[in-house]
Protein backbone atom coordinates (compact mmCIF):
# COMPACT_ATOMS: atom_id res chain seq x y z
CA UNK A 1 0.00 0.00 0.00
CA UNK A 2 1.26 3.51 -1.09
CA UNK A 3 0.42 6.31 1.82
CA UNK A 4 -0.07 9.71 -0.34
CA UNK A 5 -0.14 13.02 2.12
CA UNK A 6 -1.23 15.69 -0.32
CA UNK A 7 -1.77 19.52 0.97
CA UNK A 8 -2.80 22.70 -1.39
CA UNK A 9 -1.63 26.25 -0.68
CA UNK A 10 -2.66 29.93 -1.97
CA UNK A 11 -0.71 33.10 -1.31
CA UNK A 12 -4.01 34.90 -1.92
CA UNK A 13 -7.37 33.74 -2.69
CA UNK A 14 -7.34 33.55 -5.44
CA UNK A 15 -3.32 33.68 -5.62
CA UNK A 16 0.12 31.95 -6.81
CA UNK A 17 -0.37 28.41 -5.60
CA UNK A 18 1.51 25.00 -4.90
CA UNK A 19 0.97 21.36 -4.21
CA UNK A 20 2.89 19.53 -1.67
CA UNK A 21 2.65 15.42 -2.26
CA UNK A 22 4.66 13.20 0.52
CA UNK A 23 4.69 9.52 -0.56
CA UNK A 24 5.60 6.84 1.44
CA UNK A 25 6.54 3.63 -0.83
CA UNK A 26 8.01 0.40 0.00
CA UNK A 27 10.30 2.00 2.60
CA UNK A 28 11.13 4.81 0.35
CA UNK A 29 10.01 8.41 0.82
CA UNK A 30 9.60 10.65 -2.10
CA UNK A 31 8.62 14.42 -2.16
CA UNK A 32 7.30 16.93 -4.64
CA UNK A 33 6.44 20.75 -4.44
CA UNK A 34 4.63 21.68 -7.64
CA UNK A 35 3.76 25.11 -8.37
CA UNK A 36 0.46 25.91 -9.44
CA UNK A 37 -1.30 28.46 -11.70
CA UNK A 38 -3.22 31.32 -9.68
CA UNK A 39 -6.00 29.43 -7.27
CA UNK A 40 -8.07 29.29 -4.28
CA UNK A 41 -6.81 27.61 -1.35
CA UNK A 42 -9.66 24.89 -2.33
CA UNK A 43 -8.70 24.28 -5.47
CA UNK A 44 -5.16 24.26 -4.71
CA UNK A 45 -6.47 21.80 -2.19
CA UNK A 46 -8.12 18.90 -5.34
CA UNK A 47 -5.38 19.70 -8.07
CA UNK A 48 -2.66 18.34 -4.90
CA UNK A 49 -4.94 15.44 -4.71
CA UNK A 50 -4.42 15.23 -9.14
CA UNK A 51 -0.93 15.64 -9.22
CA UNK A 52 -0.37 12.83 -6.56
CA UNK A 53 -3.03 10.34 -8.65
CA UNK A 54 -0.61 11.80 -11.93
CA UNK A 55 2.33 10.87 -9.83
CA UNK A 56 1.26 7.14 -8.62
CA UNK A 57 -0.50 6.60 -12.46
CA UNK A 58 3.49 6.66 -13.44
CA UNK A 59 5.56 5.42 -10.52
CA UNK A 60 2.98 3.22 -8.69
CA UNK A 61 0.67 1.87 -11.37
CA UNK A 62 -1.72 -1.06 -9.64
CA UNK A 63 -0.99 -0.48 -6.25
CA UNK A 64 -3.46 -0.10 -3.90
CA UNK A 65 -3.86 4.18 -2.43
CA UNK A 66 -4.23 5.36 0.94
CA UNK A 67 -4.63 9.04 0.40
CA UNK A 68 -4.27 11.88 3.88
CA UNK A 69 -5.26 15.45 3.23
CA UNK A 70 -5.96 17.92 5.98
CA UNK A 71 -8.74 19.22 3.68
CA UNK A 72 -12.06 18.48 5.33
CA UNK A 73 -13.77 19.74 1.94
CA UNK A 74 -11.33 17.31 -0.83
CA UNK A 75 -12.04 14.37 1.77
CA UNK A 76 -15.81 15.26 2.23
CA UNK A 77 -16.49 15.72 -1.44
CA UNK A 78 -14.38 12.71 -2.88
CA UNK A 79 -15.51 10.05 -0.15
CA UNK A 80 -19.35 11.27 -0.91
CA UNK A 81 -18.31 11.15 -4.52
CA UNK A 82 -20.58 14.04 -5.02
CA UNK A 83 -20.56 18.19 -4.81
CA UNK A 84 -23.26 20.46 -6.14
CA UNK A 85 -20.54 23.53 -6.03
CA UNK A 86 -19.89 23.78 -10.23
CA UNK A 87 -16.36 25.05 -9.48
CA UNK A 88 -15.25 21.25 -7.47
CA UNK A 89 -17.43 19.48 -9.69
CA UNK A 90 -14.92 18.91 -12.19
CA UNK A 91 -11.95 18.35 -10.35
CA UNK A 92 -14.03 15.61 -8.14
CA UNK A 93 -14.53 14.05 -12.16
CA UNK A 94 -11.16 14.12 -12.81
CA UNK A 95 -10.32 12.26 -9.08
CA UNK A 96 -13.22 9.77 -10.12
CA UNK A 97 -11.20 9.35 -13.69
CA UNK A 98 -7.42 8.72 -12.11
CA UNK A 99 -8.48 6.71 -9.06
CA UNK A 100 -10.51 4.36 -10.97
CA UNK A 101 -7.03 3.14 -12.37
CA UNK A 102 -6.09 1.71 -9.39
CA UNK A 103 -7.26 -1.65 -7.15
CA UNK A 104 -7.93 0.43 -4.49
CA UNK A 105 -8.11 4.32 -3.16
CA UNK A 106 -8.99 5.27 0.05
CA UNK A 107 -8.91 9.44 0.99
CA UNK A 108 -8.98 9.85 4.89
CA UNK A 109 -8.66 13.50 6.59
CA UNK A 110 -6.02 13.89 9.00
CA UNK A 111 -5.12 17.05 11.21
CA UNK A 112 -3.10 19.73 10.21
CA UNK A 113 -0.51 19.05 12.79
CA UNK A 114 -0.02 15.59 11.12
CA UNK A 115 0.44 16.83 7.43
CA UNK A 116 3.25 19.31 8.21
CA UNK A 117 5.72 17.75 5.41
CA UNK A 118 2.92 17.96 2.69
CA UNK A 119 2.41 21.48 3.72
CA UNK A 120 6.00 22.70 4.11
CA UNK A 121 6.08 21.57 0.33
CA UNK A 122 2.92 22.78 -0.70
CA UNK A 123 4.74 26.31 0.68
CA UNK A 124 7.88 25.79 -0.98
CA UNK A 125 5.94 25.76 -4.37
CA UNK A 126 4.46 29.11 -4.12
CA UNK A 127 7.93 30.22 -3.30
CA UNK A 128 9.02 28.80 -6.70
CA UNK A 129 6.59 31.22 -8.12
CA UNK A 130 8.43 34.34 -6.78
CA UNK A 131 11.93 33.10 -8.49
Amino acid sequence: MIEVYTDGAASGNPGPSGAGIYIKANGQRFEYSIPLHDLTNHEAEFYAVIKALEICENDFPNEILSFRSDSQTVVQIVDNDHTKNKTFLPLLEIIREKSANFPYFFIKWIPEKENGHADRLARKAIQRHRI
